[in-house]
């Protein structure tokens, strides 16, 4: 993958984590204890939250990888640009 792909794929994620933070902010409860929907709901968020965890943590990989094969390519031919120099 490209690094615009790598930046899109981010930025999708960054936004679903806003939205998902921002979520319960809206969230009105009548009553304090929790219910089994309450209950359930928590644990797919969790859920969610994790996988969503996982993903930027792929993206992340994939960027440094990224990053250094681009950095490895710019330094053979920095070596290659001073040879032909002498």
């Amino acid at each position: 993958m490209n690094r615009r792909t790598h930046t899109l794929l981010a930025a999708l994620i960054a936004g679903a984590l806003t939205s998902v933070s921002a979520a319960p902010a809206f969230a009105q409860t009548t009553s304090d204890a929790p219910t089994h929907a309450d209950k359930k709901a928590a644990k797919k968020q969790a859920e969610a939250d994790k996988e969503s965890a996982v993903a930027q943590a792929k993206a992340d990989k994939k960027k440094t990888e990224a990053q250094s094969e681009a950095n490895e390519a710019a330094a053979k031919a920095n070596l290659k640009d001073a040879k032909k120099a002498d």
